[in-house]
Parts: structure tokens; C-alpha cells; sequence
């Protein structure tokens, strides 16, 4: 039996989003997708392929246990597709650091290196080891590919990525990385193929959902982006704060007056849009209540993401386009129109019709900066890399 599917894991905090592709020679694929749900006790697992949807509870241990989880996923694959026809498996690791400027084949040495990050993705960085460890030891002759979000910002020139803090700090790591950049590969690609003079020019793609960031783009490559050193940085999220004076840390650090764990569960649990609001982290939520406090959160978000915008039109001279991506950027007009609204110092004039219809157009035809809806695709990117590392695209 040939191998000819390929599979990608997208680990988030708390979720695995799953990719299956078929291997073609115009590239993968799509034949499935789904998503572990750890959030829920106990975990789920749901599958979609075409318009067929399936739903499954996994074994109570599999909450726990990375390995369990997955067992019980290739059992339930089993039902899409043979296990044994998966020739590789591409995972999304957000961070890469200086060591990774594109994708790579999991040996043990990058295993151990891509450990060695966890401190600067404390988040994200140990799902990604779970579950690498996990197939190992389920399939231990299935090769595994790494895909890092942070390698597509190793084009930032030096400049952009330097803190103001000593010259030894920046030679240790302590610099800005960039994240999202498989959503940027993708949605820059997409770009480039629906409006090819306009991907050429200079761009801002707005990646907003639970976590959000902003690139800004110059002829497809990426010259500055709002998050830096860690996840936490840049505008507002749905639980994580965005850019924060560090004199408030060290006033909550000081005298004891926060423990270090409570502090980061703080930042990146408590704060953005659930902070503000004090109601919900969903902005879905916040945009259908009638408190004030709601109202202030998505107008603090759409605030910051414009001022966002200011700082990155800096970095690249100019701006041609903003592109709107992720489940907030795709699928809310009513942020869209906050945010645009702000921007219209810059020459941008929203098509409301085209906005509320989520249009991939959403600018009148005499706006000067063309504002643009596209949906983002991760675990597309992970398996044309995964391909292409292979000498199969």
C-alpha cells in the first residue's frame, strides 16, 4: 500500500488542530480536518470531511495524556482513511529562535533544540513536544517535520528587532521574533494570487483572533510585525494583554506584592479582552452585550490594532493594503468597521455593503489603501513545507 497522505498537527494552548492531505503533484490536498478540544472534560475529538461531521468523547485519560489523545485520533482516522497510508506528519512550532529559519525534519537534535525554546514559549512550546514525543512513541518509524511561526520573520532587519536593553541581552536571545508566520505565509500567497500588484506594494495583514499580531509586508516579505520576544506582546488578545509598560510588572513584582506564576497566569489568562470587560474573552460575546464594559474592550482592541497599523505604515514608508485574517479578522464586521474607521487619516474608505457581507473587497473603489478579507489556512502551509522538505512538491 503507497504511502500518499500526510498529516499535520497545529498545537495551540489548549487545542490540536488536525489537518489530513493527500500527496498530489500539484501539492496537498485537503481530505479532512479536525480538532482535539482539550478544553472540554473530558477531551473531544471532532472530524469533518466534506460535509460529513463527526463528534467523539476520548477516553477520560486522554485529557491528561498527549499519548492517549492521539492513540484514540489514528483510531478514529482509521475511519477516514488507513493510518498506514500517512507518510510523514508536519507539526506548527512557534518558536524556532535563531536556529530555524525554515522548516525541518525532527531528528534529535531538533528535538532538543526546539526544547531548549520552551522558556520563551511557555504556552505553546511544550504541546508541540507532547505531542512530537507522543507519535514517537505510537509510530516510532513515521518521520515528523517542524513548521516555525517565527521563521518568517527572520527577514526583519536588525534594527527592527533590537530592544533598547544591553548589547549582551540581545546576543543571549532577548530580541524581537515575530509570530503567526505560517498564517502570514499563507494569506501573503493568497494575496499575491488574487491581486498580484498589491501584493507587491506595501501590506499590513492583520491576523486577529484568540491571538493576534499584525505584519507588516513589503513585496511579500515581512519587515516588522506588533509581537516581539514572546506571545504577549503587541495589541490586546482575547486573554493575553498586548504591550505593557514593564514599570507595571516590576510595580507588581515589588515587595512581594505578586508570585511570578500569578503574575504570567495573569498576562496571559486574565487580561485582554476578559480583563477589560470583566465578562468574556469572546469578542462574539462582547459585540452582542449591552454593558459598557463590553463596548470599552472591542473599542480598546480596535483601538490599539489601529495605532498598530500607524506604527507598521512607519516601518514600511507607506501603506497600499491592510488584510484582515484569523476568526475575528474573517468573520466580524463590526470590528473590521472600528478599526477601518480609524484609519481613514491614511486615505482608507470602508465599502460598509461589502464589509458586512464579508466581502474579500471591503474598500470603495476610490479608497487609497485597499482593505482586503482573506481566510487564513496554517496547516496548508505545514504540508506544502513538510512536501517540499520530503522532494514531493
Amino acid at each position: 500500500m503507497s504511502a500518499d497522505l500526510l498529516l499535520t498537527l497545529n498545537a495551540g494552548s489548549s487545542t490540536v488542530k488536525i489537518g489530513l492531505f493527500g500527496i498530489a503533484p500539484e501539492g496537498p490536498q485537503r481530505v479532512a480536518r479536525g480538532v482535539i478540544d482539550f478544553r472540554k472534560d473530558p477531551a473531544r475529538l471532532r472530524m469533518q470531511e466534506g460535509p460529513g461531521l463527526f463528534e467523539a468523547e476520548l477516553p477520560p485519560e486522554a485529557s491528561q495524556d498527549m499519548q492517549a489523545a492521539l492513540a484514540e485520533t489514528f483510531r478514529r482516522l482509521a475511519g477516514h482513511a488507513d493510518p498506514e497510508r500517512i507518510a510523514a506528519i508536519g507539526h506548527r512550532v512557534v518558536h524556532g529562535g535563531d536556529g530555524f529559519a525554515g522548516p525541518v525534519r525532527i531528528d534529535d537534535a531538533a528535538l532538543e533544540a526546539i526544547e531548549e525554546l520552551t522558556a520563551l514559549a511557555p504556552l505553546h512550546q511544550p504541546q508541540s513536544l507532547r505531542l512530537i514525543r507522543a507519535i514517537r512513541a505510537l509510530r516510532p518509524g513515521l518521520a515528523q517535520f517542524a513548521s516555525f511561526d517565527t521563521a518568517f520573520h527572520r527577514t526583519n532587519p536588525e534594527l527592527v528587532r533590537r530592544f533598547a536593553i544591553p548589547r549582551a541581552l540581545h546576543a543571549e536571545g532577548v530580541k524581537r521574533y515575530g509570530f503567526h508566520g505560517l498564517s502570514y505565509k499563507f494569506v501573503s500567497g493568497e494575496l499575491a494570487r488574487r491581486a498580484p500588484e498589491v501584493a507587491r506594494g506595501r501590506v499590513v495583514i492583520a491576523h486577529l483572533g484568540s491571538g493576534a499580531s499584525l505584519c507588516g509586508l513589503r513585496n511579500g516579505v515581512s519587515q516588522d510585525s506588533s509581537m516581539g520576544f514572546s506571545t504577549l506582546d503587541g495589541i490586546p488578545m482575547a486573554t493575553r494583554c498586548g504591550a505593557l509598560d514593564p514599570g507595571v510588572l516590576l510595580h507588581l513584582l515589588g515587595a512581594g506584592r505578586r508570585p511570578l506564576g500569578e503574575l504570567e497566569d495573569m498576562l496571559y489568562h486574565r487580561s485582554g479582552l476578559l480583563g477589560v470587560s470583566g465578562l468574556s474573552a469572546d469578542s462574539r460575546e462582547l459585540l452582542e452585550s449591552d454593558r459598557p464594559e463590553a463596548w470599552e474592550a472591542i473599542d480598546l482592541f480596535a483601538f490599539r490594532t489601529a495605532g498598530e497599523i500607524g506604527r507598521l505604515t512607519i516601518t514600511l514608508g507607506g501603506l497600499d493594503a491592510v488584510v484582515f485574517t484569523a476568526g475575528i479578522g474573517e468573520n466580524q464586521p463590526v470590528m473590521r468597521q472600528a478599526i477601518c474607521e480609524r484609519l481613514g487619516w491614511l486615505g482608507l474608505e470602508l465599502d460598509a455593503a461589502a464589509n458586512a457581507q464579508n466581502a474579500e473587497r471591503i474598500t470603495t473603489s476610490s479608497s487609497r489603501v485597499a482593505a482586503f478579507v482573506i481566510p487564513t489556512d496554517e496547516e496548508q502551509v505545514i504540508a506544502a513545507e513538510t512536501l517540499a522538505i520530503l522532494g514531493m512538491q
